[in-house]
């Protein structure tokens, strides 16, 4: 993945940005989701590449999500897969809270694993516990080995996790165990990203999210050298045995057997990211851990990403600053559309 193409990339979590920060606040995070789809999808479509969304928000029939087969770029150049989250975290910023970024990861055609939009468990680490973890073991056993390899005590243990009722007795279990937990409301990719950075403060994480931000997660981790162990699950596994839950949940399955994947099988990081021919980007919609979010004045607005290239393991930050007002330019078309 050349570094022009990873350029191009870097502008279009930008524009999705952008996009959703109209929306910010204003309660409504359907409508700021679907202005990020719209400008990813424009952005992408102007790309000299022959590309394909290999994991996103949903199927064909969920249009105007950028849905798993769909094809965008100008149909010519690199073959490109593409795994995207247009708004990690919605919620966050439909309430204006932190932590909501804009996320793509852009690899070869076989890179990333193929699989439905889903529920995932996640275990994430940084590079200097590689190979300690293992999703088979239970948590506690984990937590030990990662504070063993890294000389520290549990109750010096830092682990992130998503802030959902189906975490409550893990969260309960790690506060009894002495470790500090970082409970987010959403967006576990950033999280995932900041456990494998040179001056993290994150040790781990560990929950169940979503599998599209699970694989572009993974794209950032092994760039960075991390580690991460998953598995996907069925939506009744986690969200209950309700009549309409155990229906999706069989939907689920029968599209992992079409792709050729199980499910509660251990993912491994080579399953979900197969080579570092690969380019994770992302830019902050709101203030966060990992990035500052979009602020505006007027017509002028300022944008900070992250651009993390697989083959270098080279980590840039972005400054940018767009005007609004620009009519010839690209935002202005997509926020204007």
């Amino acid at each position: 993945m050349n570094r022009a193409l990873a350029i191009e990339f870097s502008r279009v979590t930008e524009a999705a940005a952008l996009a959703a920060h109209m929306w910010l606040g204003r309660g409504d995070k359907n409508a700021a989701d679907d202005a990020a789809v719209k400008a990813m999808r424009y952005m992408l479509n102007l790309i000299h590449m022959d590309a394909e969304i290999v994991i996103g928000e949903g199927e064909i029939d969920e249009a105007p999500m950028l849905y798993i087969g769909e094809k965008v770029g100008s149909g010519m150049g690199e073959l490109v897969s593409i795994a995207v989250d247009p708004i990690d975290g919605t919620r966050m910023t439909a309430m204006g809270q932190s932590n909501a970024i804009s996320v793509l990861a852009a690899g070869g055609r076989n890179t990333f694993l193929k699989a439905p939009d889903m529920y995932m468990e996640k275990l994430v680490v940084g590079p200097d516990v590689k190979g300690m973890i293992d999703l088979t073991l239970p948590l506690e056993q984990n937590l030990r080995r990662v504070a063993s390899k890294l000389g520290k005590s549990l109750s010096d243990l830092t682990v992130m996790v998503l802030a959902k009722p189906r975490h409550d007795a893990v969260i309960k279990q790690m506060h009894s165990l002495g470790v500090r937990v970082m409970a987010i409301p959403d967006g576990d990719v950033a999280g995932s990203v900041l456990c494998c950075l040179p001056d993290a403060e994150v040790d781990l994480l560990y929950g169940i999210g979503g599998a599209p931000e699970g694989v572009a997660a993974a794209a950032a981790i092994r760039a960075l050298g991390g580690d991460m162990q998953a598995r996907l699950l069925p939506r009744n596994e986690v969200k209950g045995d309700t009549e309409e839950n155990k229906k999706m949940a069989a939907d689920e399955i029968h599209r992992c057997e079409a792709l050729g994947v199980k499910i509660n099988e251990v993912l491994k990081l080579e399953d979900l990211v197969r080579d570092d021919n690969l380019v994770f980007t992302a830019t902050g919609i709101t203030n966060g851990d990992l990035l500052k979010g979009i602020s505006r004045k007027g017509n002028l607005a300022s944008t900070e990403t992250i651009l993390i290239r697989g083959k270098s393991r080279t980590i840039r930050k972005i400054q940018s600053i767009h005007y609004l007002d620009r009519k010839d330019s690209e935002i202005y078309k997509i926020l204007n559309i």
